[in-house]
């Protein structure tokens, strides 16, 4: 049986127009920032995944189904509530980092903050840059 495609795949679709249409200010504004930094600390160029992740870098993965998929090493997509920042390993193991980046919460591999100004972006820095460990294209 073919394997099923993953719903976010990379595409053709400008990063500069998906940051544009954004229509909270504060999530637009944080954007083109992380779009700064993400470049910075990785030095990929972004690409859209899907409908709404900015992502860096691309690894492949093995599922425990034996399939083999591709994937970002780390990204960010502008939410209603919150920026939230895919960082592909368990970002509940950097607490040390955590407890220094201020006001977010956690998934395994994401990071939710509500707005830039209020973390630490040195400590963003470090945390996206832990995401580079499985870079192999």
């Amino acid at each position: 049986m073919p394997k099923k495609p993953l719903v976010n795949q990379p595409t053709e679709k400008s990063v500069t127009d998906f940051i544009e249409a954004v229509k909270n200010k504060t999530r637009k504004s944080d954007a083109k920032i992380l779009l700064q930094l993400f470049k910075e600390v990785t030095g990929k160029k972004p690409v859209m995944w899907g409908k709404s992740i900015i992502a860096y870098g691309r690894y492949n993965y093995q599922r425990k189904n034996g399939e083999t998929h591709e994937w970002f090493n780390a990204g960010f997509s502008p939410g209603s509530k919150h920026m939230s920042i895919y960082l592909m390993y368990d970002i509940n193991e950097e607490q040390d980092l955590l407890n220094k980046l201020g006001p977010h919460s956690t998934g395994r591999g994401c990071l939710y903050i509500k707005k830039i100004e209020d973390i630490n972006t040195d400590i963003l820095k470090q945390l996206i840059s832990k995401s580079d460990r499985w870079e192999t294209t």
